[in-house]
C-alpha cells in the first residue's frame, strides 16, 4: 500500500511540473504576451471598464526567466518520463512545443517564425495523438 502511496505522489508532483512547464513556456513569449493582453481589454471592455495600454506589460520584464523556468521544469518532467513513464508523452510534446513556440529571446528574431511553425506543429501533432488516444479508448 505505501508502494502506491508514493507512485501516486511522484505522479501528482509530475502532473504539477508538466502543468507548471507548459503555463511558463506559455507566459514567456512575447506574442503570447500580448495576445493575453489584448484578451483582458476586450473581456474588461465587455463589462464597461476601458483600458488604455497594456495592464499586462509588466509581464515582458519576467518573460525570459519565466520562460527558464519552463525549460527547467520540462526538463524535470523528461526525468519523470524517461525514468518512471509516469507522464503522457503527448503532454511532454506538448510542452515542448509551447516552450519552442514562446522563446523570448532577441537573438533568435530571424527565425521566430520557424520556432512558431515548430512549436505550433508539434502542439497539434500532441493534441491530434491525445484525442486519437480518447476515441481509440472509448
Amino acid at each position: 500500500m505505501e508502494k502506491q502511496q508514493k507512485v501516486k505522489l511522484v505522479e501528482k508532483m509530475s502532473s504539477l511540473a508538466s502543468t507548471a512547464s507548459g503555463t511558463a513556456g506559455f507566459l514567456g513569449g512575447w506574442q503570447v504576451c500580448h495576445t493575453v493582453c489584448l484578451g483582458l481589454i476586450s473581456l474588461l471592455s465587455v463589462v464597461g471598464i476601458t483600458l488604455v495600454g497594456m495592464p499586462l506589460f509588466f509581464l515582458t520584464r519576467v518573460a525570459i526567466p519565466l520562460w527558464i523556468a519552463a525549460v527547467v521544469l520540462w526538463v524535470i518532467t523528461v526525468g519523470f518520463y524517461l525514468r518512471m513513464k509516469c507522464i503522457s508523452r503527448n503532454l511532454v510534446l506538448l510542452n515542448a512545443g509551447i516552450i519552442i513556440a514562446g522563446v523570448p529571446f532577441t537573438v533568435v528574431k530571424p527565425i521566430l517564425p520557424l520556432l512558431w511553425i515548430m512549436g505550433g506543429t508539434m502542439v497539434v501533432v500532441s493534441v491530434l495523438l491525445m484525442v486519437k488516444g480518447k476515441i481509440a479508448s472509448s
